[in-house]
């Protein structure tokens, strides 16, 4: 049997960007109705722009130490920063492609690590195809890139591998496409190198004890609903507009006879609780005065009256035998798993910084961190707000997973996601109460958290955030 040419990899232009080669050398990428100037190179780098809208292979960018080299060298991976490219694997350069790689993350670069012959590997379960459009897609919440299945016959390649397969037996199987796709998905976490013999189970052989407690729906939940690991719209980018007409604001009656409530609530206006009353005043403030930021002392007391613990228990019920804790919201089974990061812009009496909270013992504990990261997480939220500055301060909700999934199966992540929930509702109600202003934000980056921290996303990251400062009399608000 005459076998195929071994599969290179080649880096190529997505479709949605066009780039442009001025003559003093500029170059200059356009997408999605941006402009962005990549840098100057010289001539031979610009020529190669031609070979990036077919297929540039990887292996020509290995630099020999001449200057053209590496002016490609740099060119690719600066567009390859911007998500500007994609990955294909062919069999020749002219030939149809394998697969095509989709970058996840903006540090992608495919790797292709050694594999040997007596290598067993077996298929992630966190790992999953799926129709997308008129295409089918390999991917994993642990991978930095997707692959678009290209050539159906790597789809019953990947099935066998739901079983342990050594890589000589792979390599006998008909339209084997080569070690180079293997070791891309080794790279990727979607294939995984296993010793059967003396693995006591494929899902502890994966990861480490954090990742054992991670179901599969949930860590897809995490990855897919947070930024910072896939490539996806998010947010409010209204995508059914136009196609389906949006839900009325308030449901339709049922049929039957009403029984109208309003003789009851408007009896005795005066007898209003206070924390109706707080209810009822509670807003998001997305603009504050800078001009007055928020103190120390405000800080502390707001912390104080929504998160510190009040007291703590070594009782062991249900097994659980981390202890127990009382704060002032209420979280599932107890856990209190959510941890608070502040990014402090700006605050009377506390230097600009990143900080954790410590509930336990009432403290803020600085962690070092890079000013341009800093600058980055306070952007994103005033981005998510779309409001000309940046938060005074703003709260990271993060999760210590493995405290809820411990204990809960299946309903881990959802719990979580409840628990962030009641306790942005308590940060609401105390800034209310405080006359401060807060907003909470939906859009988190797991991947900048996992920087700024130095912790793996699967064991803790953030889950909400709430921006809060001192609120300003025209400040915008719903």
């Amino acid at each position: 049997m005459r076998r195929a040419a071994p599969a290179t990899i080649s880096a190529r232009l997505v479709d949605r960007s066009a780039i442009e080669a001025h003559a003093n050398g500029e170059i200059v990428a356009r997408f999605d109705g941006y402009s962005v100037g990549v840098g100057v190179f010289g001539a031979g780098a610009a020529d190669c722009l031609r070979e990036l809208r077919t297929g540039l292979p990887l292996g020509s960018l290995a630099s020999d130490g001449r200057k053209i080299d590496k002016e490609i060298d740099l060119l690719v991976r600066r567009l390859a920063g911007l998500g500007l490219l994609e990955y294909r694997l062919a069999h020749s350069r002219n030939g149809a492609d394998l697969v095509v790689i989709e970058p996840q993350v903006p540090d992608y670069w495919p790797q292709t690590p050694q594999l040997e012959n007596a290598d067993t590997l077996v298929l992630s379960r966190f790992a999953y195809m799926r129709r997308r459009g008129n295409e089918m897609v390999l991917e994993s919440p642990r991978a930095g890139a997707l692959f678009k299945i290209c050539d159906p016959q790597l789809a019953t390649l990947i099935a066998t591998l739901s079983t342990p397969q050594q890589i000589k037996q792979l390599r006998r199987q008909d339209g084997f496409p080569g070690l180079a796709f293997l070791a891309l998905l080794a790279d990727c976490q979607i294939v995984l190198k296993v010793n059967v013999a003396g693995e006591s189970g494929l899902r502890p052989a994966e990861g480490d004890h954090d990742l054992v407690l991670w179901d599969f729906h949930d860590l897809l939940f995490h990855t897919r609903s947070t930024g910072g690991r896939h490539a996806n719209p998010m947010g409010g980018v209204y995508p059914h507009a136009g196609v389906i007409s949006p839900l009325p604001a308030v449901r339709p009656r049922w049929p039957g006879k009403k029984i109208d409530l309003r003789k009851f609530s408007a009896a005795r206006p005066e007898a209003i609780s206070p924390v109706a009353k707080l209810l009822r005043e509670r807003h998001s403030t997305r603009s504050f005065d800078d001009q007055r930021p928020i103190t120390l002392p405000e800080l502390s007391r707001f912390l104080d009256s929504t998160v510190r613990v009040l007291s703590r228990s070594n009782s062991k019920l249900d097994l659980d035998d981390g202890g127990l804790t009382v704060r002032p919201y209420p979280s599932a089974g107890a856990s209190y798993e959510l941890e608070l990061y502040l990014a402090v812009n700006m605050c009377e009496g506390l230097p600009r910084g990143f900080y954790h909270y410590d509930a336990g013992a009432d403290v803020l504990v600085p962690i070092g961190v890079s000013a341009n990261d800093l600058e980055t997480l306070l952007a994103g939220a005033k981005y998510a707000m779309g409001t000309p500055a940046a938060p005074q301060i703003l709260i990271t909700i993060a999760a210590r997973f493995g405290r809820i999934s411990w204990k809960y199966s299946s309903i881990a992540y959802a719990l979580i996601l409840k628990d962030v929930g009641v306790l942005t509702q308590t940060f609401y109600l105390a800034a209310t109460d405080m006359g401060l202003g807060g907003c909470a934000i939906g859009i988190v980056n797991i991947d900048l958290f996992a920087k700024m921290t130095g912790i793996e996303f699967h064991v803790e990251g953030p889950v909400g955030q709430f921006a809060i400062g001192r609120t300003m009399k025209s400040g915008a608000s719903d």
